[in-house]
């Protein structure tokens, strides 16, 4: 199966953990599928928002298969494959390509730093070869705050041009709009992702393919409309609710706000656990939080998983 030209809106969805913090497949699964029918286009599993830095090679491999094996597309998934070490990298590379994955993001090498772009190419470089798939579909994930390693535009450059059938496309998540704007700018053709659906107007009308968005956990069908009408006299009017979601959403700790908030609209306990070092939603924050987000007209949409 050839590489994937993701759009639209991909949800980092959340990773559900039993009581002894093992991953609980079943409610991931039913997460997933109950995103995938309430707005989102694809699922960026294995993102930030899905705690993939706190999981195992093994366990990010059996959920993946545990997805395929209970009839979520495998085309539409871009599960998270970045590693500070290069052979887990690669590891996790073709056991998507193996499933039939339409694509992998990954995080550049984390650990070492200052790094050259010249070892940035390397590494990239590396992983595709390792990977070995002409089916390999590799989006690059640029969150700097998070890793302290960023993706400079010259590496995007020399990667297109290297790599062009492969390197499709990046997750923007520096939350600089500048920088965002910049590489719309200069890669006419690279799938660019904001992260933020605050700015889906004027990302999509400087070329940008939709986000992918932590808030897509709890607003998928809010931003599917408004997705659905980018370059139509309707966006404006759905860009504003959508993006005071979002402001309200961000101004609390995402993934402890994205899995209490779920947890309790789905009134589903398995949606709650946090793995550590990540501390669970103060209950009075998230009393706060639902609140505010009733006053802004938000509601969940199909609150039960599929």
């Amino acid at each position: 199966m050839a590489a994937k030209q993701f759009g639209g809106l991909l949800v980092p969805a959340i990773t559900p953990f039993n009581t002894d913090l093992t991953p609980d497949s079943a409610a991931f699964v039913d997460t997933c599928k109950w995103l995938l029918a309430n707005g989102a286009h694809g699922l960026a599993v294995f993102g930030t928002t899905s705690e993939a830095n706190s999981l195992s090679l093994a366990e990010r491999m059996a959920l993946l298969e545990d997805l395929v094996a209970a009839g979520v597309p495998a085309d539409v998934l871009m599960p998270g494959v970045g590693m500070p070490s290069l052979m887990d990298t690669i590891t996790l590379s073709k056991h998507a390509v193996s499933l039939g994955c339409g694509g992998v993001l990954a995080l550049p090498p984390f650990y070492y730093k200052p790094v050259s772009v010249d070892g940035l190419y390397a590494w990239y470089a590396a992983v595709i070869a390792g990977a070995g798939s002409a089916d390999l579909g590799l989006w690059l994930y640029h969150i700097p705050q998070n890793t302290g390693v960023g993706i400079p535009h010259d590496l995007i450059e020399r990667l297109i041009r290297d790599f062009p059938d492969t390197v499709l496309g990046i997750k923007d998540s520096s939350g600089d709009w500048s920088n965002t704007e910049a590489m719309l700018k200069r890669f006419s053709g690279f799938r660019i992702f904001p992260s933020s659906e605050g700015v889906l107007v004027k990302s999509h009308a400087l070329g940008g393919v939709g986000c992918v968005t932590a808030s897509g956990n709890i607003n998928p069908a809010g931003i599917r409309a408004l997705i659905d009408a980018l370059g139509t006299p309707g966006a404006e009017a759905l860009q504003e609710p959508v993006a005071n979601v979002r402001a309200i959403f961000s101004s609390y700790p995402l993934i402890p706000a994205a899995k209490a908030l779920l947890s309790a609209e789905m009134n589903d306990p398995r949606l709650a656990t946090l793995r550590p070092p990540l501390d669970a939603l103060p209950q009075s924050d998230l009393e706060a939080l639902r609140a505010r987000l009733a006053e802004a007209g938000w509601t969940l949409p199909n609150a039960s998983p599929v």
